[in-house]
């Protein structure tokens, strides 16, 4: 009962819209502007990078703590820490709060594997970094860390359960960033360079 108690709570802990609760601060729905997804993203191309950094630290927190301190209160190691990680990232991506629309999964899935496999972590968001800054392109960022994130994993822990989620966490990320990988494609996706301002 405790550990499925604590899933639940992983949930809404990860549903709670940082995003969207930091643009009505500002007098704007993220749902109605830039590409309308609820995640650091958006609030970077919207709101601009003071109120959107809070936003990703919040995000990731949201994965990281259930994953590293669920476990103790429910007597489990690293296969629950999966369980109240991956429910933390199915909360962003489907938060109930928002009719289950959310962000990507792409900072909540940081702090799940900040818990559990930091080294992994610092170097994809090296990745990451090194890749927004030269192309402007955030979704870029993510995905190839996303991608790089198993290759990580396995390199610096080894094979096991951390690397088949790791795994499925790349797809995952894939498949909620596909209209991106369109626009990649086409040429059409978005710089934050360009960056809509908020009103």
């Amino acid at each position: 009962m405790t550990q499925a108690l604590l899933a639940v709570a992983s949930y809404l802990i990860g549903a709670i819209p940082h995003s969207y609760l930091a643009g009505r601060v500002r007098g704007i729905d993220l749902r109605e502007h830039g590409s309308g997804n609820l995640g650091a993203t958006n609030a970077f191309r919207v709101l601009g990078a003071r109120w959107a950094a809070p936003v990703m630290v919040l995000d990731v927190a949201k994965g990281f703590v259930p994953t590293y301190f669920f476990p103790a209160l429910a007597g489990g190691g690293t296969p629950l820490a999966l369980v109240f990680g991956v429910a933390a990232i199915l909360g962003h991506v489907f938060p109930v709060y928002m009719r289950f629309r959310g962000g990507k999964g792409v900072a909540t899935g940081s702090g799940v594997f900040l818990a559990l496999a930091p080294a992994a972590v610092a170097i994809g968001l090296v990745i990451w970094g090194v890749l927004v800054g030269l192309t402007g392109i955030v979704s870029v960022g993510s995905i190839a860390a996303a991608l790089a994130l198993p290759v990580l994993v396995w390199w610096l822990y080894g094979s096991g359960i951390v690397l088949a989620v790791a795994i499925a966490l790349a797809g995952f990320v894939l498949v909620t960033h596909r209209a991106n990988i369109r626009r990649l494609l086409s040429g059409e996706e978005a710089s934050f360079r360009n960056r809509e301002r908020a009103s």
